[in-house]
């Protein structure tokens, strides 16, 4: 069966580096069609047009703090079947988009979700979870690798990550696609709950992998610790009054700041936060979850059909895996042979590890390869002992088959 046309939306705003990042990796993506939208500021737009392949890529302006106004600028511009998204800080695996696109060759099937890879590259931030009326989300039981159809309780919707869905074109244009009330935190949660209070279904797919970075950004710092909590406040009161019993709203709320207080301890303790930051972030909270009250909360309007059409974006069907390893001291000789295979259109990783028990990374390299560092003898995983008894060879064996199935080696 031919796969399906897919249009991939990436949003970003003041991350120009992360998003000529995210479109490397999407170059070397394995689907055989696909056009990648890139919705952005003027700095991002500057990004996309230094690239070789800018006119390949639809740039599309936008530079308000609305991701889900952003999102939906991207599906008018899609003229794909099938509308990805993946955030601007992320970067797929070679094979996320065919193995997120299978479960549609199922026409009941409206949306898939993956799973999302932490700031290490090995362990996973995201797997498969529900999500309760009150935005709450929860762990569901994964039966394997397979593309998984997930037994929720009722009242759930089946949960997917904004940086790593696909939903069909006409579904998303039928429920006018994101609620633009969610500037920023649970728009693709409303989406969930909407397809699935509309009867459309969900699949989850294990092998369809985006690495996740969390890259600053106007309301988080590089470490994480947050510096404004006022849209998630708001969000949370929209969401709330979108799709939780009015009863339920008020604990609900006091739950969450009650939380989120606790977060920011934590953080304070550890040292990114101090005292007036806490009280600043909640009084930000709050003034959110006011602003909240009073955004409307009407289904948002159908769109259009595409705005124009399909722009094929040269990726990487049929390239050949490479798999290179050596120790830290041959860092240069390395990185030098993985980028000539690059260029030789390859898709390369590399595991270059020292002789010492150091944790271990993957990262994807502005040059176009991956790259895992660490120690012959340190733990890649948090389930591994912190040492390991390997010879290189062994623990290189190890590594490639924690992502065998992702790169074909």
């Amino acid at each position: 069966m031919d796969r399906p046309s897919v249009s991939i939306v990436v949003v970003s705003r003041g991350r120009p580096d992360a998003l000529d990042l995210c479109l490397t990796g999407l170059s070397q993506l394995d689907h055989p069609r696909l056009e990648v939208i890139a919705v952005t500021c003027p700095r991002g737009a500057a990004a996309v047009g230094a690239r070789d392949d800018a006119a390949r890529i639809k740039c599309i302006p936008f530079d308000a703090a609305n991701i889900s106004a952003a999102r939906n600028a991207g599906i008018v511009a899609a003229a794909g079947d099938i509308v990805a998204f993946i955030d601007d800080d992320a970067v797929a695996e070679p094979s996320w988009l065919r193995h997120l696109t299978a479960p549609f060759d199922d026409p009941e099937i409206a949306a898939t979700g993956g799973f999302v890879r932490g700031r290490n590259g090995i362990g996973f931030q995201w797997r498969a979870r529900s999500v309760d009326a009150t935005g709450i989300a929860h762990p569901v039981s994964e039966p394997g690798s397979d593309p998984f159809k997930p037994e929720v309780p009722a009242g759930h919707a089946v949960k997917t990550e904004g940086t790593n869905m696909a939903v069909r074109r006409q579904v998303l244009a039928e429920l006018g696609g994101f609620d633009p009330a969610f500037r920023f935190y649970l728009d693709e949660t409303d989406l969930n709950m909407r397809l699935h209070r509309a009867g459309y279904g969900t699949v989850l797919v294990p092998l369809a992998q985006v690495h996740h970075g969390y890259a600053p950004s106007d309301r988080r710092n590089r470490d994480r610790s947050p510096r404004d909590l006022t849209e998630i406040g708001a969000s949370l009161a929209v969401f709330l009054r979108k799709h939780c019993d009015e009863a339920a709203r008020g604990p609900a709320w006091n739950a969450f700041r009650k939380a989120q207080r606790a977060r920011l301890l934590a953080w304070m303790q550890r040292g990114p936060l101090d005292a007036g930051d806490v009280a600043r972030l909640l009084l930000g909270l709050r003034r959110g979850w006011k602003d909240g009250q009073g955004r409307a909360v009407s289904p948002p309007a159908p769109l259009p059909e595409p705005s124009g059409p399909f722009l094929d974006f040269p990726a990487r069907p049929g390239a050949a895996h490479l798999a290179l390893s050596g120790r830290t001291w041959q860092r240069e000789a390395l990185q030098e042979r993985a980028r000539s295979a690059v260029a030789a259109g390859q898709i390369v990783t590399v595991f270059r590890f020292s002789p010492t028990a150091l944790y271990h990374r993957m990262r994807f390299h502005p040059d176009g390869f991956w790259e895992q560092t660490g120690g012959q003898f340190g733990r890649s995983d948090r389930a591994q002992p912190l040492v390991q008894a390997r010879t290189l060879a062994g623990r290189v064996a190890q590594e490639k088959a924690l992502f065998a199935e992702l790169r074909r080696f």
